[in-house]
């Protein structure tokens, strides 16, 4: 049973503000405890997750990879309302959500968890232990990409501290599942089934060196070595980034924290539904 429910919008998106207000109104009327606040605030989400059964993600599938990162600790489902254009992550859309909410918060629906990464980086210098001291999360994936100069950078990786090779690349991705719809497929790697432990090594743009992709093993650990002369950049989820410098050593591995989505729809409703989320992706990019 449904107790208490979270609202968490996309502050920029009107619409979104708008849903959310909505959504409260509902909830008031049925006399179910909720807040809401917005999907950059994660001290208040944080605040708030402990005591809270589910969390309703009122935006794309950029607000729910905030909304993951927040509130991974305490396990809640995640049910995405999707007001952008594309929305894998996403479960309804927001003509839908009001007319199904209320057989949500009778008990209708799954719940669909999804690994996470865990991302670390080691250096040297201490004047940047803050700025890279973590550990941190990712829900699709880990980026090490060369910075604002569009030059190669050489990385070296190891799985389970065997070499693997030194790619000289504009960076490497680092997917999971969920993830692997995202970066890592525009680059040329696989799509895994949503629910897969693997992990995509995917390197971008490699120059004479290994341009493959590689799924690892749920149990992989990798260790990414970057060498330059300029800076480079780590990215999370496409949100979260920190500069990178030569010998500095990012490591990447499956996470304990897990991402709980609820559904609604069956779930073979991702491969019914994948063509025509990628051809809406493709008309988005051209």
């Amino acid at each position: 049973m449904i107790k208490r429910v979270g609202v968490i919008y996309h502050p920029k998106i009107e619409a979104a503000g708008k849903a959310g207000e909505e959504l409260c109104r509902f909830l008031d009327s049925q006399g179910i405890d909720h807040w809401a606040c917005s999907a950059w605030d994660d001290e208040a989400i944080e605040a708030e997750a402990p005591s809270t059964d589910l969390a309703v993600s009122v935006g794309g599938d950029g607000t729910i990879l905030r909304a993951v990162r927040a509130i991974s600790p305490w396990q809640i489902p995640i049910l995405g309302v999707n007001l952008g254009h594309l929305g894998f992550m996403t479960e309804l859309t927001a003509k839908d959500i009001m007319e199904r909410l209320p057989t949500v918060l009778g008990g209708d629906g799954w719940v669909d968890e999804r690994a996470m990464l865990e991302v670390a980086v080691s250096t040297s210098e201490k004047h940047r232990a803050a700025e890279l001291s973590g550990p941190s999360f990712a829900l699709n994936d880990v980026v090490l990409g060369h910075g604002p100069r569009w030059r190669v950078i050489y990385i070296r990786a190891t799985i389970n501290g065997a070499g693997l090779t030194t790619y000289k690349a504009d960076g490497v991705i680092v997917a999971t599942a969920t993830g692997s719809t995202g970066y890592a497929l525009a680059a040329g790697g696989p799509i895994l089934y949503p629910q897969a432990q693997e992990i995509i090594l995917k390197p971008i743009s490699a120059h004479l060196t290994m341009p493959y992709a590689l799924v690892l093993p749920a149990t992989a650990t990798v260790e990414l070595e970057v060498h330059t002369d300029h800076e480079a950049m780590l990215s999370i989820d496409g949100q979260v980034e920190s500069s990178l410098r030569d010998g500095d050593r990012v490591t990447v591995r499956r996470s304990s924290r897990v991402a709980r989505f609820l559904r609604i729809h069956p779930p073979e409703s991702f491969y019914s539904r994948l063509e025509s989320r990628l051809r809406a992706k493709g008309s988005e990019d051209s």
